[in-house]
């Protein structure tokens, strides 16, 4: 196939939603333009901006880290050690080679030093485990960029996701969640740190390409606690859509964000508070990190008694 770019005949990456096939070369610097452009689009950050990357040892979030970088950014990454056996232990090692081999040093947060691993906390409440966890992981990272000084904390969510997500709340009706789809979410007086999505315009399978192509080794295996998910099943359905309709994801997420969803009021009314314990951002006296943690010692407390 014929490189839309450069012309050449190398074209190996074909993507149906633009009609173009790219070369290796070209393709890479497709990417990081739609990266580019989604920043400057959404008015995510500036060159001047301080940026913490929220790294989980995948391909999104490595890409992310990789392409920021590459851009100019100031960007760090940030790692948080979920205790999840093997999983955890691989994907601690990619971010860590990644990091070195890019000359950074990674944040790592260990939830075991405060007994707040995903195994411990499940174990303990008999929740499910992917809610928890993304609880967790907001809390550490809004906590270690306002600690850290930086200015914006972004995340590896491309298009799948965030149409997928998108998907899901149209059809339970969780119009409360309408706002959280925004690509960026602005920081609030009460300490919530901006938070950004660089990758909302490129797909899960861009970014697989764009990994192979630069030769960046990341978790391939899913987290274990993510079988079944309803997520998986929102992915599959907009898959088939796009393998018949090329673009469909796209006019789906970006038809809803340019649409009128969003009121004037919501920035006001999120502000909330500072948690009482820790002092980060909390819609209560208590955050609910604080609260899950305080829940978890309770009933470890109670099963060192009874037995």
């Amino acid at each position: 196939m014929k490189c839309r770019r450069c012309g050449s005949f190398e074209g190996e990456v074909a993507l149906k939603r633009h009609n173009a096939t790219f070369c290796r070369n070209c393709f890479v610097v497709f990417f990081r333009r739609q990266v580019k452009r989604a920043i400057s689009e959404f008015r995510m950050f500036t060159p001047k901006e301080k940026i913490l990357v929220c790294v989980s040892g995948g391909k999104d979030s490595l890409v992310l880290w990789d392409v920021l970088l590459d851009l100019g950014f100031d960007a760090d990454g940030m790692y948080i050690d979920l205790g999840i056996g093997d999983y955890s232990r691989e994907s601690r090692e990619k971010v860590l080679a990644f990091a070195r081999l890019r000359k950074r040093e990674p944040i790592i947060v260990d939830l075991s030093a405060e007994g707040m691993t995903i195994p411990e906390v499940t174990a303990r409440l008999r929740k499910k485990a992917c809610s928890l966890c993304g609880m967790i992981k907001r809390h550490h990272f809004n906590s270690a960029a306002r600690k850290g000084g930086y200015d914006v904390v972004a995340t590896g969510h491309n298009l799948d996701d965030e149409a997928s997500r998108l998907l899901g709340n149209i059809i339970q009706w969780n119009v409360k969640y309408f706002p959280g789809q925004k690509p960026v979410l602005e920081e609030t007086s009460s300490g919530m740190v901006r938070k950004v999505k660089p990758l909302v315009r490129v797909t899960e399978y861009e970014t697989a390409c764009y990994a192979l192509i630069r030769g960046i080794d990341y978790m391939i295996y899913e987290c274990p606690y993510s079988k079944g998910a309803t997520s998986l099943a929102y992915k599959e359905a907009l898959n088939m859509l796009e393998e018949e309709m090329p673009g469909t994801k796209a006019r789906f997420l970006f038809g809803f964000l340019d649409g009128e969803f969003f009121r004037e009021d919501e920035k006001e009314e999120s502000e909330g508070r500072s948690c009482l314990v820790c002092g980060e951002p909390s819609f209560q006296e208590v955050c609910s990190y604080c609260r899950l943690k305080e829940e978890v010692a309770r009933r470890s407390a109670a099963g060192r008694k009874g037995a």
